[in-house]
């Protein structure tokens, strides 16, 4: 089977970029099974953490379960279930 540069509409922004042959051979190379579904700028900006609506993350108000101290965290705390400011957080992964 040939291949053909291909024409894909990004599920970001909704530009269409192009998917080179070459590209498509590396991808192959890489053993990847699907062709990119964002174009360039939008990878980018989603490897560097800018991705997922343009926002920033919701935070949630919490109390430390260890030391009590008030804290942020980035998911809706569930009733009973221990949440930790980032101190006590770091001291319990050591």
């Amino acid at each position: 089977m040939e291949l053909q540069d291909k024409l894909i509409t990004c599920k970001d922004c909704g530009a269409q970029f192009t998917f080179t042959v070459g590209e498509q051979e590396f991808y192959r190379q890489k053993g990847f099974e699907h062709a990119p579904t964002r174009c360039k700028n939008c990878r980018e900006t989603k490897k560097t953490g800018g991705g997922g609506g343009g926002g920033s993350r919701e935070m949630f108000s919490a109390t430390c379960t260890q030391c009590g101290a008030p804290t942020q965290v980035p998911f809706n705390p569930s009733p009973g279930k221990p949440v930790y400011c980032r101190d006590c957080y770091q001291s319990r992964k050591r």
